[in-house]
């Protein structure tokens, strides 16, 4: 039976820069989110970049009367930096790692020692069952020559399908986190087509925040300007993202972000812009019998020809992504084999007699220069394996994006056979004529 008044629900994300050692006043920073989420007591709290167990213990003890029920997310070498604090009894909780995460040789980026992923709770709220997602994809560090394209693409394409095959039960989904991609990128338009999801910040009733929305601020004390170029007033990477069910309606009655620096404090709370999100939900049980009709159940407004067009260019993107981790790949194989040759030239000298003792050889320098050549051996082994992995799911992710184009289009060719269909002047089809 339907509600008479609405509920209300309060969701709150933010990138929190937690990188111990590096990101600038970490820990009075923590100080100041966990005094805000006290404060506010938002319903559920996502954050991203909880680096280390630590400060998510830190946290965790700090919000133990306003947010009691909490989830850690542990993954890869550094873990997920996922943390939800919920003021709702969470029932359960899933993490998904995603299969492609950048390079372990691309130190300065470090993105695959985070294992990014995507974390579900199961969260039992007002009677409805909510299904509540956080994220974090790869990082883009340039627009113009984008190389992690294809890994985010993978990742975008994972997400949409692990938030596809675990919410079927779910009240109502909400998905929060760091996209690392502007509105109208192509993962960001998957995800909004093929599952329904509904961007907050373009379905609010009121809106008060950044201009646009923007969650990398050029105000923001601690943002680069450079990782803002050719955006100089900012970028939307940051996102909460919406979606009802048959059971229940859902919608984004305000939206509203930090604006870089806070009342009374010395610096901002993070280099992301906080996102707090005001959903009303209103079961509807008993809609069918009122005659009212969901128009949120259907997984996705969007035109099945726009569907099939979206996974195309996804598909293009993974077979060229594809096409440069073969060249990797064939670069790694001549490492590899330029070790092994190596490698046998200090063995070889080990065996001439003029040079064991007095020569131009010594024992110590054919051993340096054995290990160098084991060193790139090695090298070149590990990145064979590293590619050879990356090409296998490259492949997967374009087979799967294959079988799901090839779906579409089926529906697409059934719709317009059951179109045609309908005025082909059948019998069965012809309009009826009353006899005068």
């Amino acid at each position: 039976m339907a509600t008479e008044q609405p509920t209300k629900l309060r969701v709150f994300s933010l990138n929190c820069w937690g990188i111990r050692f590096l990101s600038q006043h970490c820990a009075e920073r923590y100080e100041m989110i966990a005094e805000l989420l006290d404060r506010e007591r938002h319903d559920v709290a996502l954050l991203q970049e909880v680096w280390s167990e630590r400060d998510f213990l830190f946290l965790k003890r700090k919000l133990s009367s306003s947010h009691p029920h909490t989830h850690y997310f542990k993954s890869g070498v550094i873990g997920s930096g996922l943390a939800v604090f919920s003021k709702h009894t969470i029932q359960d909780a899933l993490l998904y790692q995603y299969s492609l995460n950048g390079y372990p040789y691309m130190l300065c980026h470090g993105d695959w020692f985070g294992g990014k992923a995507v974390g579900l709770v199961i969260v039992n709220m007002f009677g409805m069952k909510a299904h509540i997602y956080v994220t974090h994809l790869h990082a883009e560090y340039s627009r113009a020559q984008d190389e992690y394209l294809p890994h985010r693409i993978v990742q975008s394409w994972e997400l949409l399908q692990f938030v596809r095959h675990t919410s079927c039960e779910a009240d109502m989904v909400i998905l929060g986190g760091d996209l690392n991609m502007h509105p109208q990128d192509l993962g960001n338009r998957l995800l909004r087509a093929h599952i329904g999801l509904r961007d907050c910040f373009t379905e609010t009733d009121k809106f008060d925040g950044c201009e646009d929305g923007h969650t990398l601020i050029a105000d923001n004390h601690f943002t680069k300007k450079q990782d803002l170029v050719p955006f100089e007033k900012g970028i939307r990477i940051d996102y909460i993202l919406m979606k009802g069910s048959k059971r229940v309606n859902m919608k984004c009655e305000s939206l509203s972000t930090t604006k870089g620096s806070v009342a009374n404090k010395p610096f901002p709370y993070s280099d992301h812009e906080a996102l707090i999100a005001d959903f009303v939900l209103m079961q509807s049980e008993d809609n069918r019998q009122h005659g009212v009709r969901n128009t949120e159940y259907s997984d996705t407004a969007v035109p099945i020809t726009e569907q099939v067009d979206l996974v195309s260019e996804a598909r293009a993107v993974v077979k060229e992504g594809l096409c440069q981790t073969e060249v990797l790949l064939a670069k790694a194989m001549r490492l590899m084999v330029g070790g092994l040759l190596l490698l046998l030239l200090p063995l070889s000298m080990a065996f001439l007699p003029c040079l064991c003792s007095g020569g131009p050889f010594s024992f110590s320098t054919m051993g340096f220069l054995g290990a160098v050549c084991m060193i790139v051996l090695l090298t070149g082994a590990l990145l064979y394996l590293l590619f050879t992995t990356h090409i296998k799911v490259l492949k997967e992710t374009e087979d799967q994006m294959k079988l799901t184009s090839n779906d579409l289009q089926t529906n697409l060719s059934g719709r317009r056979v059951s179109g045609s269909s309908s005025s082909d002047g059948s019998p069965e089809h012809q309009p009826f004529k009353r006899e005068e």
